[in-house]
């Protein structure tokens, strides 16, 4: 009876996770076959070393988060707005691990440390920001308003997690909504 084989995806998941939660030094081959409950031995059918899982991760981390996620959004088609509304949605409530702020901050920690990594992250934010810029100025006749709207999106996206400020009578959640609304208008 032939075992079943840990699938390469998973491989991937788990070391995103692992860098997730501790940045590339926690990725680890053992560590990681640990975590899965399975030999490292398992690792090498498909992966040469721990440098090449570390760019399939980025590979997979980066086609998740830009062209999947364009992909999702225009499959539901409607104008920008309705487009730019399914993108807010998306992002903010994505349980997918590719799309996780922790991801997504270990990435750009890693970044200011590797300089091949801050070109994909440069490649990765234009790749969004191109998309956004399209259907901003679909709405938004001004080019430099919309340039601001798009850089407000993306910066809320990325840095809303470490706002802890509190919002007088209101919580967290409606003072995204106001945010999204005015983005929209």
């Amino acid at each position: 009876m032939a075992l079943a084989r840990t699938p390469r995806g998973k491989w991937i998941e788990e070391g995103l996770r692992a860098l997730s939660e501790g940045g590339p030094e926690a990725v680890r081959i053992e560590l990681l076959a640990q975590s899965l409950g399975v030999s490292k031995g398992g690792f090498y059918g498909y992966f040469r070393n721990r440098a090449a899982l570390l760019g399939e991760i980025l590979d997979t981390w980066e086609r998740e988060v830009t062209e999947m996620v364009i992909e999702r959004i225009e499959s539901g088609g409607g104008d920008a707005r309705a487009k730019l509304d399914r993108l807010f949605t998306l992002v903010g409530t994505a349980e997918n691990p590719m799309y996780a702020a922790t991801a997504e901050l270990a990435i750009r920690d890693w970044a200011r440390r590797d300089d091949a990594v801050a070109e994909r992250l440069r490649r990765v934010d234009n790749r969004r920001m191109e998309y956004m810029r399209s259907l901003y100025r679909s709405i938004c006749p001004d080019e430099y308003e919309a340039e601001a709207r798009c850089l407000i999106t993306f910066s809320l996206r990325i840095g809303e997690h470490f706002i802890a400020a509190d919002h007088g009578t209101l919580d967290r959640a409606q003072v995204l909504e106001l945010t999204r609304r005015w983005l929209l208008r």
